[in-house]
């Protein structure tokens, strides 16, 4: 797959983008970064947070691909490939595994052929598309996925870019009835509870580089899994969520990382 990005595309900061400097990566433009370090002067931890949520996604469908079984993953808000991206942890616990990546920025489809680099047993595909046309992304899904049988739906740190103007709590449920008996949701949400200024002057930092944030709270954040059964530990902070799956070769320990660094809710469920 190749894709020419189109002119001016970095005029203006991105999510995709700004996670991707955090990440330590270098598919940023001068737009994304001048918001990034302002963001780390208001917020020094972001670094930690962005690292935090990755891990959190690593040990969340290790989890669902070993523990569970599943074969079949919907990734939306994809970010800017980063290795190990969600299908490499999935096939390497169940090489048969297929997955579907959508993201909204240009740039993440310029990159895609990194999302495309499946094992011969399973796949992988990628959709250019909004979050809020919900239909868009399972139409284009249900070519590689079989919504017959379960699927796991992973949203990390996308719905804290959306407001509540934008229905977010109603595209979870377009998208997870959809989806059969079975399915997975997992999904990260920043929010201010662990940190209230810091976080708020970060949110103010991305507004004024023209990106909305919307930070939530643990109670507005389960909502999202409203009619699922949640698993242990419930919704947790992105550090201390099921660090026993860590296979770094420096595991993070308990209390490693605080959740006033880390900023971010995150929790599993399953659909009855």
């Amino acid at each position: 797959m190749t894709h020419q990005v189109p002119a001016g595309i970095g005029t203006r900061p991105h999510s995709a983008r700004l996670y991707d400097f955090f990440l330590g990566g270098k598919t940023n433009y001068a737009a994304d970064r001048k918001v990034a370090v302002e963001s780390l002067r208001q917020f020094p931890h972001a670094m930690v947070a962005a690292r935090q949520n990755r891990a959190f996604m690593h040990r969340v469908v290790r989890h669902l691909a070993r523990d569970h079984g599943m074969r079949q993953f919907l990734d939306i808000g994809t970010g800017i490939p980063t290795a190990p991206n969600l299908h490499q942890v999935a096939q390497a616990e169940q090489p048969g595994a297929r997955v579907v990546y959508s993201d909204n920025d240009p740039l993440v489809l310029a990159h895609a052929r990194a999302l495309m680099n499946s094992t011969p047993e399973g796949a992988t595909d990628y959709i250019e598309a909004d979050v809020r046309e919900p239909e868009v992304i399972l139409e284009h899904a249900r070519s590689t996925l079989d919504f017959s049988r379960p699927v796991a739906l992973s949203v990390i740190a996308l719905f804290h870019f959306l407001p509540e103007e934008d229905a977010p709590y109603g595209i979870i449920r377009h998208l997870m009835d959809a989806l059969p008996s079975g399915s997975a949701l997992a999904l990260s949400h920043a929010t201010e509870e662990f940190d209230p200024e810091g976080m708020r002057r970060i949110v103010a930092t991305y507004r004024a580089g023209g990106v909305n944030l919307t930070l939530r709270s643990h109670k507005e954040v389960l909502t999202f899994f409203e009619g699922l059964d949640l698993v242990d530990p419930g919704l947790a902070a992105t550090c201390d969520w099921r660090l026993d799956l860590d296979t770094d070769d420096v595991p993070q320990l308990p209390g490693m990382v605080s959740p006033a660094e880390s900023g971010v809710w995150a929790g599993l469920a399953f659909k009855p």
